[in-house]
């Protein structure tokens, strides 16, 4: 990491509030559009993994890291995936939907861990465990032909959500580092 913690406190709650919104209004349409893959679906999807690439650039952008480089790759590759998989139904999404929340939650799960001293990163960790497993039971949930994309809306969902949470707590050292106070200083 190249900032100093006290530095990137306040960048990353930004950039988690930002994440959760996107995640909030995103899942709200996929979950309105997921009966069946239509070019609104079509473009939600491919949608999701392009943002993840926008964010972990601005991201690596405040913080560095070779962590943040390889989620860009993997979210590249997974836009490209998802458009090719769009034309084969909500299974074959489902299956690169899964593999691509695997290697995410890795990475997301590896990130955390490093910069666990800042503080409202324990849900950053949980985040990124629950991606792994969330990945694998989309692949698994592939095998069914009358599977849904609603799942993966309330992934989004979950994981916006623990952007939220890591930007509350957050709050303190973004707090500290404006102030130049300690929490709870008055």
């Amino acid at each position: 990491m190249t900032t100093a913690p006290a530095a990137l406190a306040p960048a990353l709650r930004r950039l988690y509030i930002t994440r959760f919104g996107f995640a909030l209004v995103w899942a709200a349409l996929l979950l309105v559009t997921a009966a069946h893959i239509g070019p609104l679906t079509a473009a939600l999807i491919v949608l999701y993994p392009l943002f993840d690439v926008a964010a972990a650039v601005v991201d690596l952008r405040s913080s560095g890291g070779a962590g943040l480089r390889v989620n860009i790759a993997v979210s590249a590759l997974a836009a490209v995936g998802l458009a090719v998989a769009l034309a084969a139904g909500v299974p074959a999404v489902l299956r690169v939907w899964g593999a691509w929340a695997v290697a995410s939650g890795v990475v997301q799960l590896v990130v955390a861990v490093r910069r666990r001293r800042l503080g409202g990163q324990w849900a950053m960790i949980a985040s990124g465990a629950i991606s792994v497993l969330a990945g694998a039971s989309f692949v698994l949930m592939a095998a069914n032909p009358e599977a849904s994309l609603a799942g993966v809306g309330g992934y989004a969902l979950l994981g916006g959500v623990f952007f939220l949470v890591s930007a509350l707590r957050l709050g303190r050292p973004a707090a500290r580092a404006v102030t130049g106070r300690p929490s709870g200083a008055h």
